[in-house]
């Protein structure tokens, strides 16, 4: 794992299939993984590595909390047959950031392999991938970088790549044969999803006119503080405390106010042409509501006169509003 070198391997499917590839084939049989969770995603990636019967231990840490690297650090001095170590950055069912250079700084000092799907947060928030002690990241080309769906990628660690032939438990994810057939012919091994390559390459360009992740991660922050702060002031309890809130996508709670019904209130901002995501909190009713992607300040103020808009329809004024204890 001293190997600085990084290798990037694009990876055809969802996001879930690219983190499958990397757990299915980066982790040994005699391997043991450790997943830290506070959210539907960390629970995906646990779910993954359980279903390839890959031994699998879990931290599982309240949704409104971010991950304590000293709980991890624990584990791994109690139990030294633990491999890998995985958690998500941005995890997106409530919004928060989990402390990936912390955490990474152990997983390096205790000689862990440290694999962080970071499919929200790449490209929209800077990150030293090196000196975050990251062995394994990944991604997709439909989030922060702004293309379209079709295909994800990992930035890989060379010598992981290079140690884990012959580890895969499948055919079509498997990443190491995928890598070393893109590095031999430039092809996929399977049906490319060339579409979603040639958006890809335009969305780099852009990237890099609106002055690289730095210029990008500042318009998702500004989104995301006029976003926090109107919906304040319509009544929305942010689910987050504020020191824990990232600028990719921010969970509310449900008004406390009886003609306040979410299905409704969903199909008024439809209607405006604003599409909004369902909660996913397992104790709070909740939605979600993101601030990345070729949006900007102008698009995020009409969306918060849409939701007054749509709270006037549902005979909901800001004086009945009571937020969600």
């Amino acid at each position: 794992m001293e190997d600085g070198t990084y290798e990037a391997v694009l990876m055809q499917g969802s996001g879930t299939f690219v983190v499958e590839s990397v757990i299915s084939s980066l982790v040994p049989r005699d391997g043991k993984l450790l997943v830290a969770i506070n959210g539907a995603y960390g629970r995906r990636m646990a779910e993954i590595a359980k279903t390839l019967a890959i031994e699998t231990e879990v931290i599982i840490v309240p949704e409104a909390q971010p991950v304590a690297p000293t709980q991890i650090e624990n584990v791994l001095v109690r139990d030294p047959a633990i491999t890998h170590v995985g958690m998500v950055h941005c995890e997106t069912t409530t919004g928060i950031l989990n402390p990936v250079e912390e955490v990474g700084r152990i997983a390096r000092r205790l000689q862990r392999t440290f694999i962080v799907d970071a499919m929200s947060s790449f490209g929209g928030m800077p990150m030293d991938i090196r000196g975050c002690g990251i062995d394994l990241l990944v991604s997709s080309a439909n989030k922060c970088i702004q293309g379209v769906p079709g295909f994800g990628f990992v930035l890989a660690r060379r010598a992981l790549l290079l140690e884990a032939e012959g580890r895969a438990r499948s055919v079509s994810l498997d990443l190491v044969s995928q890598w070393k057939g893109m590095e031999t012919d430039g092809q996929f091994r399977f049906t490319p999803p060339t579409h979603a390559i040639l958006a890809f390459w335009r969305t780099l360009q852009e990237l890099e006119a609106e002055g690289g992740i730095t210029g990008r991660a500042s318009r998702y922050a500004e989104n995301a503080q006029i976003l926090i702060e109107g919906m304040e002031k319509l009544g929305f309890e942010p689910y987050l405390a504020r020191q824990n809130q990232s600028h990719i996508i921010t969970s509310f709670r449900y008004l406390k106010q009886p003609d306040f019904d979410f299905k409704r209130f969903y199909h008024l901002l439809s209607d405006q042409g604003f599409v909004i995501y369902p909660g996913k909190l397992s104790d709070a009713d909740s939605f979600r509501i993101g601030t990345i992607g070729h949006i900007f300040p102008e698009d995020v103020q009409a969306l918060l006169v849409a939701i007054q808009r749509s709270l006037e329809e549902m005979r909901i004024s800001r004086s009945q509003v009571v937020p969600e204890a």
